[in-house]
């Protein structure tokens, strides 16, 4: 996102002071006589880091705030083509039938209600920048959450696209993902493996849930495991986990979905390993809406007060795929990206560390 942030993007229109100053600019010939455009583009930008700088927060924790509750909206404010650009700045990898993205937090796949920007509409543009105005749209292989960042592959035609969709389905596609999680997972290292299952809450504010659809309970009686009836609805999840980091009641993992069902490393987390995703609002309470509750340590290291904590950011990073290449399946295409700088940012603050081995 600070590549997104600094190259360019207009995230708004013009402050009115430097409408003002173009105005009078336009107006009067005496001035554009005595000024040149360098000079007023100086002028301009003086003015712009002026009024910056006025309304920019002196205390800390509000600066940080507002960071925070910037960083899903400002994709949202620009023009789909601008759009399109800064997702070319984030290529990761293309060759003749693939182009991989670095997908950007707070960026839906998919339009909807109140949604202005997705990548879907803005795959016609993006191939055109890419290879010239006769290109064909790119075509979707697969998804992610609007709040999750990382890899994500294109195809250069529908054939390409079905045929890694394929692979998807099959489980023949590798994914890792880095987390960040409240608590510490005991074991350390472990296989989640419980059905999940879309559900309704009952609550002042109904809403639907994905959660856990366990195959089996503990008996009160004795302790023991006893079957359950299987739900008819329940899809099978399962997820490959392991402590990187451990550091101010929090830890770095790295997971690995085995299987892909919607919002499944986050209701395993939350619900088979009581470690939610920092920050995610959704899945740490499960009768309510609520902003994610965090221990006093780690806020004091995040740098914010509980009462702003619903503007941090989920910190769910797609870091690698590995696609088979050929009918052999020996090959593979492995994808690593980078996590986005909020999300190195928190790793710093909360003093865990990424092991050398996988920086590489």
């Amino acid at each position: 996102m600070a590549a997104l942030g600094g190259a360019g993007l207009r995230l708004g229109g013009r402050p009115p002071a430097l409408t003002r100053s173009l105005r009078a600019f336009s107006g009067s010939r005496g001035a554009a006589a005595g000024r040149t455009a360098e000079q007023l583009a100086q002028a301009l930008r003086a003015q712009k880091r002026e009024e910056q700088q006025q309304t920019e927060p002196k205390n800390p924790v509000l600066r940080r705030v507002r960071e925070l509750a910037q960083l899903s909206k400002q994709l949202q404010r620009v023009h789909p083509n601008v759009l399109a650009k800064a997702l070319k700045r984030g290529l990761l990898y293309q060759n003749e039938e693939i182009v991989v993205i670095d997908k950007p937090y707070g960026l839906p796949v998919h339009g909807g209600p109140g949604v202005q920007n997705c990548i879907t509409d803005v795959l016609p543009i993006l191939a055109k920048i890419l290879d010239g105005m006769k290109a064909e749209p790119l075509h979707l292989c697969h998804r992610l959450d609007k709040e999750t960042t990382g890899v994500m592959v294109l195809a250069r035609d529908q054939d390409t696209a079905r045929r890694i969709q394929g692979l998807f389905k099959t489980r023949q596609v590798e994914k890792k993902y880095w987390t960040i999680s409240v608590g510490l997972p005991d074991p350390p290292e472990g296989l989640v493996d419980i059905p999940i299952v879309e559900k309704e809450v009952e609550s002042h504010q109904s809403h639907h849930k994905m959660t856990l659809a366990p195959r089996y309970r503990v008996s009160p009686e004795d302790g023991k495991l006893v079957k359950v009836r299987r739900n008819r609805d329940a899809h099978v999840a399962v997820t490959r986990y392991r402590v990187l980091d451990s550091s101010a009641s929090c830890s770095l993992l790295e997971l690995q979905p085995i299987t892909g069902v919607k919002h499944q490393l986050r209701v395993h987390l939350a619900y088979g390993l009581g470690c939610p995703v920092l920050g995610d609002h959704k899945y740490t309470h499960w009768s309510k809406l609520a902003p994610q509750k965090l221990p006093e340590n780690t806020l004091k290291r995040l740098g914010l007060e509980q009462a702003k904590v619903r503007h941090l950011p989920l910190h769910l990073h797609a870091c690698q795929l590995a696609l088979p290449l050929g009918a052999s399946e020996e090959k593979q295409l492995r994808l690593v990206c980078r996590p986005p700088r909020f999300f190195t940012d928190t790793l710093k603050r909360l003093k865990l560390e990424v092991p050398v081995s996988l920086e590489e």
